[in-house]
């Protein structure tokens, strides 16, 4: 493809030495990627500015630049173009690069605090099950129909994200289902796809290392729904007071599903249990193995989005109940002697709180509820107290522990989350810094009908500390730990 191509739909602010015969061959943002013909789009981040790269890359082939600043000195033989987004840039690049792979199938792009992954891989599980070649982007995996892929981050860089997008095009995908973080909205990884719906889930207290303040985080959240076309929908969870902020200023069909509300669609629990729901929607009856609140929330926006993209209702309804929980999302476990694990992916204060009321809601009276929960490190540290005063309220038991520390003083995280657990509530609290010995510490304590959580971590299977990884399941840990303890 040659640079005209490559740069059609792009606003140049200069170029210099500009040859439009010049053959693109692969494209990159990362100078270490970088061979003969490469196109190199220098990209103002957060930590690393690319712009100090671009000798690096004309070294190693690059033939074209993209920059929001020309170099002082430039290569004779060199092509470079200023625009004034290099994040932009990258997204219609990348996009033009595949062939514009989101308008060749139906894109659907999830956006919220929580739910956003279980709603995401429930709609790839339910089109699936329906018969239909489906794609997934999420915080858990990459799928292309039934080829997996690891994910790196809950919205890849513009991209990988055309680049998976093309390859569902020539596997035949019809339907792709994708969580936008605020992240990637605000880092434009998401610009310019053409997306056929869009779901807000819920906002509350996150990110906010990154965003600084609520409104912000909000606002960016908001700006996905404002550039939705006038041909996609804007599907919102009005149960949230800032569901409808989000339509303020969309073109997209405005759509709505509550709990508590007059909403399109409408969802009520009629009976609950670890093993599942029986829920109304709308006008039908529904039995779904999944459970709590936020699941039956999260399944509301599963049917209005399945609704609005035309399937049959009893084929909706039907695939609904069949539908299993979402790897490290309320994933229970019932051991031989009675005791009911829980390990749920709860990293925020609202999600930690809706797993432990669920629990709370369904358990046995008399069975106490022993809660493992950390916080990571180098993320909003606002909200360690706020977590650690959410669990000790709603457990019997409460061990604080290590999450991912990354950089940080794990031991310093602990007394951060200890300073929110209010004087008659330090009873219940015990601190074991060492995560693995936190979970054994659970399993110790448990008796038959109590209920362990080990929250935060969910489906990672490691743990990060000093920038190392190292392999860590809560999963392989509690069952360890039950066959040593329990047997």
């Amino acid at each position: 493809m040659n640079i005209k191509e490559t740069t059609s739909k792009l606003v140049f602010l200069k170029h210099v030495n500009f040859n439009e015969d010049v053959e693109v061959t692969s494209l990159a943002f990362d100078s270490r990627k970088v061979e003969e013909g490469t196109l190199f789009i220098a990209q103002k981040g957060v930590h690393v500015d690319g712009h100090q790269y671009i000798k690096k890359a004309i070294s190693l082939g690059a033939k074209v630049i993209v920059c929001q600043e020309i170099p002082k000195i430039v290569d004779d033989e060199v092509s470079y173009i200023q625009v004034e987004n290099s994040n932009k840039a990258l997204a219609v690049i990348a996009a033009n690069f595949y062939g514009n792979p989101s308008e060749k199938l139906k894109l659907i792009g999830i956006t919220g605090t929580n739910g956003k992954t279980t709603v995401a891989s429930l709609l790839f599980q339910l089109f699936q099950s329906l018969g239909f070649k489906t794609g997934l982007l999420s915080t858990v995996k990459v799928m292309i129909d039934k080829q997996e892929f690891t994910a790196t981050h809950t919205t890849p860089d513009s991209l990988s994200i055309n680049k998976y997008l093309s390859e569902m095009v020539l596997a035949g995908v019809e339907y792709c289902f994708m969580e936008v973080s605020s992240h990637g909205i605000h880092q434009e990884r998401a610009f310019g796809l053409d997306f056929d719906g869009g779901v807000f889930t819920n906002i509350t207290h996150d990110h906010l290392d990154y965003h600084k303040t609520f409104g912000e985080y909000r606002d960016v959240k908001k700006l996905f729904f404002d550039h939705l076309s006038k041909s996609a929908f804007a599907l919102t969870n009005v149960d949230d007071k800032n569901g409808q902020i989000m339509l303020q200023n969309t073109k997209a069909a405005k759509k709505s599903y509550s709990q508590k509300t007059l909403a399109d669609y409408k969802v009520r629990i009629l009976e609950k249990s670890f093993s599942g729901m029986l829920l109304k929607i709308n006008q039908h009856e529904v039995w779904v193995q999944l459970v709590g609140g936020f699941n039956a929330s999260n399944l509301g926006a599963i049917y209005g989005v399945a609704s609005l993209l035309g399937v049959v209702e009893i084929d909706l309804l039907t695939a609904l109940s069949q539908l299993k929980s979402v790897e490290g999302r309320f994933e229970y476990r019932r051991s031989d002697t009675g005791i009911i694990s829980v390990v749920d992916y709860a990293h925020t204060p609202d999600a930690l709180r809706n797993i432990l009321s669920t629990i709370k809601d369904i358990a046995n009276n008399g069975s106490n509820i022993i809660t493992v929960v950390g916080c990571g490190g180098d993320r909003d540290i606002a909200k360690r107290p706020k977590m650690a005063a959410i669990a000790a309220e709603l457990s019997d038991q409460l061990i604080l522990t290590s999450d991912n520390p990354r950089t940080e003083d794990p031991d310093s995280i602990l007394e951060e989350m200890e300073a929110g657990v209010t004087g008659e509530k330090v009873h219940k609290v015990l601190t074991i810094s060492d995560r693995k010995q936190a979970i054994k510490a659970a399993v110790k304590f448990a008796k038959k009908g109590d209920v362990i959580l080990v929250a935060g971590k969910g489906h990672e299977t490691y743990q990060e500390i000093n920038g190392v990884k190292t392999h860590f399941d809560d999963r392989e840990i509690l069952i360890e730990t039950f066959e040593t303890l329990h047997k």
